[in-house]
């Protein structure tokens, strides 16, 4: 399907384009044909149109010209890559803006253009295009989750801001991907794996079939390099059986139809594509030689009835075999894909796939979130109030529409907003990708989608977060259900809401959706507010003393704190220190900052580190203030290096080294204190650990302290002894004993912990405590 040269339905800023018949330019790169018009195209009388084309044309000498003797890998001028990608936005229907950007996404990070001057030269609409894909280019996708999942956060930000930011990067890494020969291998494998985990599903949700497919190929044919080759031989040694088989079958089909006087656009046989090949020959443990639906009849009608008509007729003629059967025009796929698919017996006795639909939805299968370009317009419609109230009601009507189109995509940022924890969003990201959906109704009739798994509770956070904290029960199909029963295509499910109903920690044991979890979760942490608050003040008093701390959590700075930190009161910034929102570290260096911008001595936070001691230049005792004196680090409070600590002389046991703050040293004559610190230098060259002692209040759940010991072990920290203690729909307690080197691992590895959604509470333990 070609897309006339007759691009744009958008809006587009006036740009200056100066052109000079007499100086004709000699390109050095292949021109394709629908370029090649622009720039020897007339000025068309339509002023939009020809606009269009100046911008068109405009960019792409814009960018020839930076790009200059710029190479790629494989030799040839780095013109050809924006080439390309702005021929792919043509091809998916983009307007000129849209192609535009095509032709200038990479001249901000390779050359000295700025976005404002972008903006100066083609408007602020192709400048906005153009900014949004530099930035997703600026970050390298790497291994380490944290990283990782941060740049896939930044993507779907992009997304919700104008989803077209992403079908260019989908056609940027599609050229790539069609030009990856030219790279070392594991450059290859590594840019193919992250195309078939994100890119790929990514297009798929956007219902850009035609690029799913090619990126799931091109990657099967780096990552499993013999396989693609094995699999490519042996479609080729069959394709000319298997041709003329399907021609005998859409000539009956076609006879049949203009029997039953069924008009239809194209009937025609569509090759599987060697990955989904692959895929059931692995997972269903098939041979090549078993695998009998290498190609499937697609049926184009030009009504949603006459698709049904056309079933009957398929059915009619070929045995349907049970359960093959899928629905998508009466329940579309998330992507907005429609199809009726039916599996039937073949003439020779072999399944044959059919696929029924039409022209406009096969415009969408193919296309996808490029077939509804004109939501832009609808917006910028309704801001100039000339519409007419019909004509204000069908905007409406396109913009429920599109809502409806991306309410996977809200799902997934309102998700990745509640979860703290990178390598969490992280682990779930690509499952939530690459789900199958459920489709289940309210009572009313309308459908509501959900991850496969889900359950009422799931249902009803979906539905409203307050109707899932109230959920007393719930009832599928007019009957009442457990709350963990799973929910099936098809199901009506009502929920029983109760105004003293609240969560129960047990449904974290079969919700399978991340948002029910995280309500859930965050609803807990807020129902123990009173507890939290006291140990969020136990916190701070720790970490910077008694004195003046009443007066302190009660001044102007500490209120401009808490607002800072996104808290309305001091009150609720203690209550988020106390269930690990936010980090006593942050705080402090927060309420430094505030108090050194102020300029206000009496505000002046307590020391946190001991004085530093005069000690001898070359001195190797791993304690200054000490050399050569025996000593012993305390039990009761197991210092490590980093920490402000004070020794105390005892009667037999030579001095006990203590951390600052400790209440046995609040108790000690000060006569028998001893200034003393680290010696830095000696304990990082030792390497030596020392003994912490942790605990951790966490909700019960399968796996939850392999996440941790995880965590831990990617800090390097070992563990010498575990203890988990659990009651039924309480919080289970987990103590651990570790060795770590000094405080900053400590800090660095229990701050990651305390961003799992799971943990309530974490604290280091002392020998009291015990």
């Amino acid at each position: 399907m070609t897309t006339p040269l007759s691009l744009s339905t958008e809006n587009i800023d006036p740009v200056t384009i100066v052109n000079d018949p007499d100086n004709e330019i000699v390109y050095d790169c292949d021109i394709p044909d629908w370029l090649q018009q622009c720039l020897d195209g007339e000025d068309n009388p339509d002023p939009a149109m020809d606009l269009e084309r100046k911008l068109i044309k405009s960019a792409f000498e814009f960018a020839y010209e930076l790009h200059g003797d710029q190479k790629r890998k494989s030799g040839e001028p780095y013109i050809c890559h924006p080439i390309a990608v702005a021929g792919l936005l043509r091809d998916l229907g983009g307007g000129a803006p849209m192609i535009a950007a095509g032709f200038l996404h990479d001249v901000v990070e390779d050359t000295p253009i700025t976005i404002d001057e972008i903006q100066t030269r083609f408007g602020q609409e192709t400048a906005h295009l153009v900014e949004g894909v530099t930035k997703l280019s600026k970050f390298e996708f790497s291994s380490k989750k944290e990283q990782q999942a941060e740049n896939f956060r930044r993507m779907f930000i992009a997304m919700a801001q104008d989803i077209r930011v992403i079908v260019v990067k989908l056609a940027d890494r599609l050229h790539n991907m069609r030009t990856l020969d030219h790279l070392r291998t594991e450059r290859q494998q590594a840019i193919s794996q992250e195309t078939r985990d994100i890119f790929a599903p990514l297009a798929d949700r956007l219902g850009l079939g035609r690029i799913k497919w090619e990126l799931e190929d091109l990657s099967f044919k780096y990552i499993e390099a013999e396989d693609y080759r094995r699999i490519q031989d042996l479609v080729a040694e069959k394709r000319t059986a298997r041709e003329s088989r399907i021609a005998n079958v859409t000539e009956m089909i076609r006879h049949r139809l203009d029997r039953a006087k069924i008009e239809y656009v194209d009937i025609s046989g569509r090759p599987k594509h060697l990955y989904s090949i692959y895929q059931k020959m692995r997972y269903q443990k098939k041979e090549f030689s078993e695998i009998y639906d290498l190609t499937a009849i697609r049926i184009i009608v030009k009504s949603n009835h006459e698709c049904y008509l056309a079933l009957a007729e398929i059915h009619d003629a070929f045995k349907p075999i049970p359960g093959r059967f899928k629905d998508y025009i009466g329940l579309p796929k998330n992507n907005r894909y429609q199809s009726l698919h039916t599996t039937v017996v073949g003439f020779t006795g072999t399944p044959l796939e059919v696929q029924i639909r039409t022209l406009e939805m096969h415009h969408v299968a193919e296309y996808g979130i490029a077939a509804h370009w004109k939501y832009k317009e609808a917006a910028k419609s309704d801001k100039s109030g000339t519409e007419t109230s019909e004509a204000g009601k069908a905007t409406s009507n396109r913009r429920t529409e599109v809502d409806e189109k991306f309410a996977w995509l809200r799902q997934l940022l309102e998700w990745q907003n509640d979860v703290k924890d990178a390598i969490e969003f992280d682990d779930h990201l690509k499952d939530h990708l690459l789900e199958r959906d459920v489709y289940v109704f309210t009572p009313k009739g309308e459908v509501v989608s959900l991850r496969q798994g889900s359950t009422p509770v799931d249902f009803a956070y979906r539905i409203h977060t307050e109707v899932g904290n109230h959920c007393a029960g719930a009832k599928v199909n007019d009957r009442i259900v457990p709350l963990s029963r799973t929910l099936s295509n098809g199901d009506i499910v009502e929920i029983i809401t109760r105004e003293n109903s609240r969560p129960s920690l047990d449904w974290l044991n079969f919700v399978v959706s991340p948002g029910a979890r995280n309500r859930i979760t965050q609803w807990y942490k807020r129902s123990h507010r009173d507890e939290n608050v006291a140990r969020g003040r136990e916190l701070l008093e720790r970490e910077l003393g008694k004195n003046g701390l009443e007066a302190l959590l009660k001044s102007e700075p500490m209120l401009a704190v808490a607002q800072r930190c996104n808290y309305v009161t001091v009150e609720d910034l203690l209550a988020g220190l106390g269930y690990g929102e936010i980090t006593q570290k942050t705080v402090v260096n927060r309420l430094r900052e505030m108090v050194k911008d102020r300029e206000a001595p009496t505000q002046e936070l307590p020391p946190t580190t001991a004085p530093k001691q005069t000690s001898p230049q070359n001195s190797d005792f791993p304690i200054l203030g000490i050399e050569g004196l025996l000593h012993h680090l305390a039990g009761c409070c197991s210092p490590i290096p980093g920490e402000p600590i004070i020794g105390i002389v005892t009667r037999n046991s030579g001095i006990s080294i203590h951390r600052q703050g400790c209440v046995n040293v609040e108790q000690m004559d000060g006569n028998r204190l001893l200034p003393v610190s680290w010696n830095n230098q000696v304990t990082k060259e030792k390497a030596r650990t020392y003994p912490v002692s942790v605990q951790l209040e966490v909700l019960d759940r399968v796996g939850v302290l392999k996440d941790i010991l995880s965590r831990l072990t990617d800090n390097k920290i070992n563990v010498r002894s575990a203890n988990v203690i659990t009651h039924y729909a309480k919080p289970a307690i987990i103590d651990l004993s570790i060795e770590v080197s000094d405080k900053a691992q400590l800090d660095r590895c229990l701050a990651q912990i305390k961003q799992m959604s799971d943990v309530l509470n974490i604290r280091r333990l002392n020998q009291s405590d015990n």
